[in-house]
């Protein structure tokens, strides 16, 4: 009998071997959540690997093709890619994003001829990588990023990777009014089977660093008059309203891990699919600790996962796509 000295309530039971905690998981990351952040570099004939994030390259028109079957093959729902031009074609208002030999474009057409529909094709809709200055915008006399003068460049930029065959643009410079004005464009062009994956929470953040080796980033200064605070929680809902009414089709959290409690709340707020991005600075935080031995590696890929699964994440982009993605179909 049990006279009060042991505990009657024993949660640890749920816990006693793999095949019960299998069992009992609540929250469990699928292939069908993942999404390939993908680099395509112009001008280049073998992938090019990049030094601060180990295991990811700039890759060439020929790899990408490559690198987008075997997402498909592994069960990967969407690549995303980013086109990064030569140096020499990069203007202060970023000629290759609309040009239709413009890298991203060339990338997108040849993962489409690849894969099809077997995988959603996204493309990062910005200026920060075809731009001279690495913003995300054109800029004003005074050297400010221009809000609507941005926006009209967004929207052909749109056009072109529409036609180019992306089923999905990811609007992402936080420019106010973005998501409608893309939308209406696509719409009078006839692209209203586009989707938007409007970048709704993206945040000011120091965890960028690696990305802007990964697109070669001619950034001088930061991003803080148009990317949110990161002090600030409420904005993000305040911005998830206006993506809504604009027509976004799913929104986004950026960072990852640093946000969980902002992609809480946008989830619990959002009627429509909800993603997160896994950035190069926490990939690169986990790939250094575990080349040093300072942790599992495997583990902790699984982890910070299952973190944005249980956060409420519909659809995660992470650069361990693909390997995570085989790791869950050999169970």
């Amino acid at each position: 009998m049990n006279d009060g000295t042991f505990p009657q309530v024993r949660p640890r039971r749920l816990r006693t071997t793999p095949a019960m905690r299998r069992m009992v998981a609540q929250h469990r990351p699928h292939p069908a959540d993942l999404i390939l952040p993908a680099f395509v570099r112009e001008g280049i004939d073998e992938p090019l690997p990049l030094g601060s994030m180990p295991g990811v390259v700039q890759h060439s028109r020929d790899s990408i093709r490559k690198a987008a079957v075997e997402a498909a093959e592994a069960g990967v729902a969407g690549i995303m890619l980013f086109g990064v031009p030569e140096e020499a074609k990069k203007d202060a208002v970023g000629s290759p994003g609309t040009d239709p030999e413009g890298i991203l474009q060339v990338a997108l057409r040849a993962v489409r001829a690849e894969v099809g529909d077997a995988l959603v094709v996204m493309s990062d809709l910005c200026l920060d990588e075809v731009t001279d200055h690495g913003h995300c915008g054109v800029l004003d006399a005074r050297g400010r990023v221009d809000n609507d003068a941005t926006l009209a460049r967004y929207a052909e930029m749109a056009l072109a990777q529409a036609e180019a065959g992306a089923h999905v643009l990811g609007p992402s410079g936080m420019m106010d009014g973005q998501v409608g004005h893309v939308r209406r464009a696509l719409d009078a062009a006839g692209h209203q089977d586009v989707a938007l994956l409007a970048y709704t929470a993206k945040y000011a953040s120091a965890f960028y660093g690696p990305f802007r080796e990964a697109v070669n980033s001619s950034l001088t200064g930061d991003r803080k008059t148009y990317q949110q605070d990161p002090p600030n929680a409420r904005e993000a809902l305040r911005e998830l309203a206006q993506d809504l009414a604009e027509g976004a089709d799913m929104v986004m959290v950026k960072p990852g891990l640093p946000y969980l409690d902002i992609l809480r709340q946008i989830a619990d707020a959002s009627p429509v699919p909800v993603a997160s991005y896994q950035i190069s600075g926490e990939y690169a935080m986990v790939e250094a600790a575990a080349e040093r031995g300072w942790l599992d590696r495997e583990r902790a890929i699984d982890e910070t996962l299952t973190a944005f699964k249980r956060a409420g994440a519909d659809m995660i982009l992470t650069y361990w796509a693909t390997e995570y993605a085989r790791t869950l179909r050999r169970g």
